[in-house]
């Protein structure tokens, strides 16, 4: 079993074949959890044993076909992909364990269909942290974008089918438009499309046109919410609560972040977007995108939508540091794609659970129920205060490394948008459980304990403790995320 589960395309594969199976199940409930549980612990196996060899600078690699000369369907383990990777298997264990129940007590039909598509998507999602070229990374993209779209109509509403049009709709067209047109100018520049450390454009670009370049490739990774191609990420939300959890936190934001810095690392390079100057404009988008996300989350008062826009702020911190492209910029980029993952897939959580338990989605509606929902509400102000970057709590490291990096080339600026961002979250996120607990009760509260079920509970719980253990053990993330950079950690 260990030997088959050491080579990257075996990890990716796994998905895809519980996805089958799964399917195959159907409206079999024990059978089809049992399958979605089999698969789940085999890919978090499989990703677990390619740690040791990538940390001794060994990581595995598969050539699967070449399409023409210098083209193939590559696969390789490294640093950044197995960040990745990791975040996606481990909350993809605590996420089946949530959607298992709340897809039941809701009682949403079509279940096979469902989660063979969520399993689709983990597999897509692997298949893009391990890409060892630009082609392979763009097919999984694609296959990420199709599987989640009848995850996100999945209630089969006028809403949900709209809000998932617009979803596909925004995420095929940057992605062919844009995105498309810059790995073809890669191509035909560099003549390769192979991640390389150090980039693969130096010398084939002429420098006053990568400015141009970097807007294709950022603006194309339409899955990283750059403002003005965000729309499809609030329209998302209609989907199920285990949908918004894994648009958010596991899969499909968090692979277009890990793409837009996968690219700034290895197809541009960081010594090419500092010394042109190219990724400054787009960390100024971001920042602005950062300020102005949490502004308009700030004014809703649906939890789900306000919780959307706090994803799109907090996904372009990442693409900020990806720009900023200094050393510990890269190294807070890459952390925050594990620690905004642990806690924003918490609140998450807590918000499905309040639907489940109580049916309420207003923020007014909420007023005191968390002394009816003590475990809820209280997982939901731990992820709260690790999105903000409070100690003790894990997502301080990604913010203070961005901070430090921004500072490192005095963009005085974007370290103003990074603290900016710290108190809008304070006022349109840490309200929530403040109120939850000490405001008079909303019409309808109820005064005893009402919590939502017990799986529910558990996962909330393994996410919100997972956000103290990334402050206090932050060193593997560390160590992976210091590999990306020249010489390691500063």
């Amino acid at each position: 079993m260990s030997a088959f589960l050491t080579q990257p395309f075996t990890v990716v594969i796994i998905p895809f074949l519980g996805a089958v199976l799964i399917a195959l199940a159907g409206d079999r409930d024990r059978l089809r959890d049992i399958i979605g549980w089999v698969t789940s612990i085999a890919f978090f196996l499989g990703v677990i044993a390619q740690v040791g060899p990538a940390l001794e600078g060994a990581g595995r690699e598969q050539r699967l076909w070449e399409m023409l000369p210098g083209l193939e369907i590559a696969f390789r383990i490294e640093p950044l992909g197995l960040i990745f990777a990791l975040v996606a298997a481990s909350l993809w264990l605590v996420a089946t364990l949530y959607a298992q129940c709340y897809m039941k007590v809701l009682g949403y039909r079509h279940l096979g269909r469902f989660f063979a598509c969520y399993a689709i998507a983990l597999g897509a999602a692997a298949g893009i942290a391990f890409s060892a070229n630009l082609l392979t990374l763009f097919i999984f993209y694609e296959v990420l974008s199709l599987s989640t779209y009848p995850l996100v109509a999945h209630s089969g509403t006028a809403a949900a089918r709209n809000g998932a049009r617009i979803y596909l709709g925004y995420l095929l067209a940057t992605s062919i438009g844009l995105l498309l047109v810059g790995i073809l100018w890669v191509w035909q520049a560099a003549g390769t499309l192979e991640f390389q450390q150090g980039g693969i454009i130096a010398g084939h670009v002429d420098p006053s046109w990568i400015p141009l370049l970097a807007g294709l490739f950022m603006f194309g990774i339409g899955k990283a919410a750059l403002m003005p191609v965000h729309r499809w990420l609030p329209s998302a939300m209609v989907a199920p609560a285990p949908v918004s959890a894994l648009l958010h936190a596991v899969a499909v934001v968090k692979a277009g972040v890990f793409t837009v810095l996968k690219v700034a690392v290895f197809v541009f390079g960081t010594d090419v977007l500092v010394e042109t100057g190219a990724g400054i404009w787009i960390s100024w988008v971001a920042a602005f995108t950062i300020v102005a996300a949490s502004l308009i989350a700030l004014r809703l008062e649906d939890l789900k939508a306000r919780l959307a826009y706090s994803t799109v702020a907090q996904l372009n911190y990442i693409v900020l540091g990806a720009m900023v492209a200094t050393p510990l910029a890269i190294i807070g980029a890459a952390m925050h794609i594990a620690t905004h993952a642990v806690a924003k897939i918490t609140l998450f959580f807590g918000a499905g659970a309040i639907q489940v338990a109580h049916d309420r989605k207003k923020i007014a509606e909420l007023d005191g129920l968390g002394r009816a929902m003590p475990i809820t509400f209280g997982a939901f102000a731990i992820g709260t205060l690790s999105i903000i970057g409070l100690p003790i709590f894990g997502g301080m490291w990604s913010k203070w490394y961005l901070v430090l990096g921004s500072m490192q080339i005095h963009q005085w600026v974007l370290v103003a948008a990074l603290m900016a961002s710290s108190l809008l979250n304070i006022l349109y996120l840490l309200v929530i459980p403040i109120r939850a607990f000490f405001a008079p009760a909303a019409e309808g509260v109820p005064e005893h304990y009402s919590e939502a079920p017990w799986p529910l509970l558990v996962a909330m719980t393994i996410t919100a403790s997972g956000c103290v253990v990334l402050f206090f053990w932050p060193d593997p993330l560390f160590r992976l995320a210091a590999m990306l950079v020249p010489g390691g950690a500063p």
